[in-house]
């Protein structure tokens, strides 16, 4: 009788799996996948000639060179910010500290466009509190690169010091006060411990910040002017959304080299983090 309640159980067990299993399936393939395949299929649709001569813009030449600019360069400020403000709130204990960790993640909750309009009422060099002196002596902010850049670290922010801050709460500092007590100094211990112990997790919180940094619309269409041809301040998800508002063709291989970037660098990053987990 025990035997035959165990079967059962196990029976039941893997019938719940499995019904999990399939909705979660479900779910995914009608999020993500379902849609994807809608943008694979329109952006090859008319053929290859027609993919590459929207990829050969002058336009579309022009925004993804912005965008890569301003993603990387928001990608390095996150990985100076995320990594020294990782180190503080998981090796230090201070007053405000839930607080900061708090603000933090303020950029998660706050919409973008929120983000943008902040931006512009403190940067602008018509009316912003800090615009018209920068104006004054020539610095651009809003409508200009390095405010795009500005709005697209606030977004990201987060997601590379919520990848490392885990991990070095769960190594602990134990390694690290044994270097101390050796003779080595603050560069050392970090190049030779505490580096290599949040190395997967850095890599993988630059490839959510690349991925965020390259997607931003909403607080980049309001800081950036979307101004396109000479000057121009639209990077690729702003061609996008205005072709589609202009009910203009050309925008589905823009969006599928996009996703192509994103894809490939989630795929490259977690096939590492598996590698070094076998080790």
């Amino acid at each position: 009788m025990a035997s035959v309640d165990v079967d059962a159980l196990v029976g039941r067990t893997r019938s719940g799996r499995l019904v999990q299993r399939t909705i979660a399936l479900l779910w995914v393939a009608i999020i993500v996948l379902v849609p994807l395949v809608v943008v694979i299929v329109k952006t090859f649709q008319p053929g290859l000639a027609q993919f590459f001569d929207a990829l050969g813009t002058s336009q579309a030449r022009a925004a993804y060179k912005l965008t890569a600019e301003v993603a990387i360069s928001a990608v390095v400020l996150n990985i100076v910010f995320g990594v020294g403000m990782s180190m503080l709130l998981a090796r230090y204990r201070f007053p405000g500290r839930r607080m900061l960790s708090g603000l933090i993640d303020l950029p998660i909750a706050v919409s973008p466009i929120v983000v943008g309009i902040a931006l512009v009422l403190v940067y602008s060099p018509y009316n912003g509190w800090f615009g018209k002196g920068l104006a004054s002596d020539g610095i651009k902010i809003i409508f200009a690169t390095p405010g795009m850049i500005m709005a697209t670290v606030f977004v990201s922010m987060p997601l590379i010091l919520r990848e490392i801050v885990p991990v070095l709460e769960e190594e602990g500092t134990d390694q690290e006060q044994a270097a101390r007590v050796l003779g080595a100094n603050a560069i050392q211990r970090f190049v030779r411990i505490t580096f290599p112990t949040i190395r997967a997790a850095l890599a993988y919180g630059i490839v959510l910040g690349l991925a965020r940094s390259i997607g931003e619309y909403g607080a980049l269409v309001v800081v950036s002017g979307n101004v396109s041809g000479s000057g121009q301040t639209q990077t690729v998800p702003l061609v996008i959304g205005d072709r589609v508002t202009q009910l203009e063709g050309g925008y589905y291989p823009l969006a599928f080299v996009l996703i192509l970037i994103t894809v490939a660098a989630i795929v490259v990053v977690g096939l590492r983090r598996k590698k070094e987990n076998l080790r």
